[in-house]
């Protein structure tokens, strides 16, 4: 398998990018890489070039460009070109850590959609307090969203859930104000049933934003708004938990000697809360793996975005999403009298 990645994509790119392919050149035989940049630049970090070749070009699609405009203008930036080389079949996957907006735009107009598939969803998996972690979607890749939109998440995240990520039977949770069944909005309310009708998912209905962290779900679906607002409030909430241990931490001398000692544990706890280690934002609905890295990724977040890219390609998870819908657009077309 062939994965595509813009190397110039990121706060702290091209380093950190070809450093985490180096991780994984070493780890994975069975994937090639295909480098897309500033070839001088990339390889002042190539430490071997075993399965690795370099697609030049020095435009770059910066964070603060307006997406579909930069897309369409810079049809020779790192990432138009990489997702190029997936539309064209010289790749099997892409990745970048650049501009998110610019990359869903990309992945829209030149990966493509699965048919059947309304809407892509941007899916990051967050960590939870047992190390299991839940995957959720939509994060951002459309603000509003109906009823059958949600459903259609519900079920690509499982699918994500079962074959990528191990988990038999993944819990189906939909993002609420309350775990009543009636709670929430109107979109919600229709979600509720038109998820819980359709039967083809482990349903276990309303979940609240509190509960998130402790596992409460495998999948929880809600729409991009209100998606982007939860892992905003996540990762915002983690930084000051830590920011403000750290400062009491180093206050005074009996409290750095206390720190001293519960280093070892407190490292512990903020890499099981690491997002990175869980890979990147999948965008779920695509004709190919489209997995959007952090922007501030280290080597270790692109070698997690690489495995979790390879995962998806080796367990054929678009494969899969797009023959149940299809399956199930034939079962609606019976049900319908041929309609």
């Amino acid at each position: 398998m062939r994965i595509a990645i813009d190397a110039m994509g990121g706060d702290h790119a091209p380093k950190s990018v070809v450093e985490g392919v180096m991780q994984a050149v070493e780890k994975y035989t069975d994937v090639s890489f295909t480098l897309v940049g500033n070839e001088t630049e990339i390889r002042k970090y190539l430490t071997k070039d075993t399965n690795i070749s370099i697609l030049h070009t020095e435009e770059v699609i910066s964070g603060d460009e307006e997406p579909v405009r930069a897309v369409r203008r810079k049809k020779n930036s790192s990432m138009v070109l990489m997702a190029k080389e997936v539309k064209e079949g010289r790749a099997d996957g892409c990745i970048s850590a650049g501009n998110t907006g610019a990359l869903m735009t990309a992945g829209l107009l030149i990966v493509g959609r699965i048919k059947g598939i309304e809407r892509p969803a941007l899916s990051p998996t967050f960590p939870t307090v047992d190390g299991k972690g839940f995957v959720m979607l939509d994060v951002g890749a459309n603000a509003d969203a109906k009823p059958e939109h949600l459903f259609q998440y519900a079920l690509m995240g499982s699918i994500y859930a079962e074959k990528v990520r191990g988990i038999k039977a993944p819990r189906i949770g939909l993002l609420n104000v309350g775990t009543e069944d009636k709670k929430g909005n109107e979109l919600t309310k229709a979600a509720f049933e038109f998820i819980k009708e359709s039967g083809v998912v482990h349903f276990i209905g309303n979940v609240e934003a509190r509960d998130l962290l402790n596992g409460v779900a495998d999948v929880v679906v809600t729409d991009g708004f209100t998606g982007n607002i939860t892992l905003k409030a996540i990762e915002g909430t983690a930084l000051s938990v830590f920011d403000m241990l750290k400062e009491v931490l180093t206050s005074d001398l009996k409290s750095k000697l206390a720190a001293a000692v519960l280093k070892p544990k407190l490292k512990s706890i903020k890499n099981k809360m690491d997002y990175s280690e869980y890979g990147g934002a999948a965008l779920f609905g695509l004709k190919a793996p489209v997995v959007k890295a952090h922007g501030s990724s280290d080597e270790n977040a692109i070698f997690n975005a690489i495995r979790q890219t390879r995962e998806m390609l080796e367990t054929n998870m678009v494969g899969t999403i797009s023959e149940t819908i299809e399956k199930m657009e034939f079962v609606t077309s019976e049900e319908n009298g041929g309609e």
